[in-house]
């Protein structure tokens, strides 16, 4: 399996999803697809994994995902990421991917008191059943994978500086944002098995007379996540690898390493997805699309995609970081993403832009984008 292939990711998510509806539930068969079917280290991380699978299913209980697949795939799907980017399966990276939204997503809040008191209860029998020191190492980590009080640029900070002596947080986190980017579609067909991104693009920059890109199917069903929504979720990675790039926090860890280089993929094929469907279904007009894209090709030349830059510059991208994206207040953001989904040519020219921004990741060694620290976006100078 490509870890950044949307096609394998759903065969993936089937397969795991076929085994937890399965009558009396296909834990063994859930254990051999998130291992790649490698042997575990010792004889009772079996066991212990098996117990993992209980309390999540318990705790998870029926809740959904945005998309709609349960919602205790996620932790699934991420944990075979990681072992399919891992030499060999470790109990202890799996354990902390497995319950890395044990904080967040398993509260009293969410489950209520009786079923949160039964759910707690289950966690502590499984604690007692790993070793004390590789519980005492678990604990920490979910600590640090857990947002607390504070801003996601904040949150990627504290994490990484915990990484420079716990190198396994980075690789934990870039798979559990690789599932997340790849779990943003409920679509039959991508669109990348049948049209060639740069061709595509080529053709409406230099061949403006011409027909125009059509993929020969009516517009797709509007997916629970929008393109808006979609290309936040692309905000969310550049920010993480502009700051993994900037400490050099996936050097020396060879797991990190392709699963860095996995995000950047998954993230630039999802791009090119958005780009593709606004042009076939919402920018239609040729001109109007070689307008959109000169003006996006200009603000690269001029290094836009290299740093953080001002609003009202003189290029329409300028800003796009700090006004539609950068935005604590969940409701404020939400209703600058309604905004840019009403706005086509500025999702066309945003996704254009993304594609660029992780295309520099995938080539340069030594991209990031200047002006993301762990205080937030600022504008960088030239």
């Amino acid at each position: 399996m490509l870890l950044h292939d949307l096609t394998d990711f759903l065969r993936l998510s089937a397969a795991l999803h076929l085994q937890l509806s399965a009558e009396g539930v296909g834990r063994e068969n859930i254990l051999r697809i998130i291992t790649n079917r490698a042997p575990l280290e010792q004889p009772g991380d079996h066991e212990i994994l098996l117990q993992v699978f209980e309390y999540l299913s318990d705790a998870y209980g029926m809740r959904r995902r945005l998309v709609g697949p349960p919602a205790i795939l996620h932790p699934l799907r991420a944990t075979a990421l990681l072992n399919m980017a891992a030499d060999k399966p470790q109990l202890l990276d799996m354990l902390t991917e497995l319950l890395h939204d044990k904080y967040e997503d398993i509260t009293i809040d969410i489950l209520g008191r009786d079923r949160f008191v039964d759910v707690e209860s289950k966690f502590i029998d499984l604690l007692q059943t790993v070793d004390p020191a590789d519980e005492w190492y678990l604990m920490e980590r979910l600590d640090h994978l857990t947002i607390k009080n504070e801003s996601y640029y904040q949150y990627i900070g504290r994490l990484l500086d915990k990484a420079v002596t716990t190198q396994e947080l980075v690789r934990v986190k870039l798979a559990d944002r690789l599932d997340n980017t790849l779990d943003l579609h409920i679509e039959v067909e991508d669109s990348l098995r049948s049209a060639d991104f740069f061709r595509v693009v080529f053709e409406a920059l230099f061949m403006p007379s011409g027909a125009g890109y059509d993929p020969g199917c009516e517009h797709p069903i509007t997916p629970p996540l929008n393109g808006a929504q979609r290309l936040y979720q692309l905000f969310k990675n550049a920010v993480l690898l502009s700051m993994i790039r900037e400490k050099h926090m996936a050097v020396e860890d060879p797991t990190a390493r392709r699963l860095f280089e996995a995000l950047v993929l998954a993230s630039m094929y999802e791009a090119q997805r958005i780009t593709l469907h606004i042009m076939a279904y919402h920018e239609t007009d040729i001109e109007r699309q070689r307008s959109l894209l000169m003006d996006a090709l200009r603000y690269a030349q001029e290094g836009g995609m290299m740093r953080i830059t001002p609003p009202s510059g003189q290029f329409t991208l300028d800003g796009l970081f700090m006004e539609q994206f950068d935005h604590v207040d969940s409701q404020v953001r939400d209703t600058h993403l309604n905004k840019l989904y009403q706005d086509k040519g500025l999702m066309l020219q945003a996704a254009l832009g993304f594609v660029v921004i992780f295309l520099n990741f995938l080539n340069s060694p030594d991209y990031w984008i200047r002006g993301i620290s762990d205080r937030g976006i600022t504008v960088a100078e030239n």
